[in-house]
């Protein structure tokens, strides 16, 4: 079984009621909410990381293609 850890934090007084009616017409606690919410928090900015990464690593191997390409036609000369 997973180990829950309590936490306490300072949010909006407007973010707070859309939490609380949000948990009283889903029939969720408050809790579960915020650990649903972090967690999809958690997979956007992960997803959004990778997607910077690969883009990243495709400019690299468009530039050392570039550079191997132009070798090649050199020493093809």
């Amino acid at each position: 079984m997973r180990t829950k850890r309590k936490v306490s934090l300072t949010i909006d007084e407007d973010l707070y009621e859309a939490i609380d009616k949000a948990s009283k017409t889903l029939k969720l606690a408050k809790s579960q909410l915020a650990q649903e919410a972090f967690s999809l928090w958690l997979k956007k900015e992960t997803e959004a990381l990778m997607a910077k990464g690969y883009e990243e690593m495709a400019e690299e191997d468009k530039a050392f293609a570039d550079v191997t390409l132009e070798a090649q036609r050199e020493i093809l000369k």
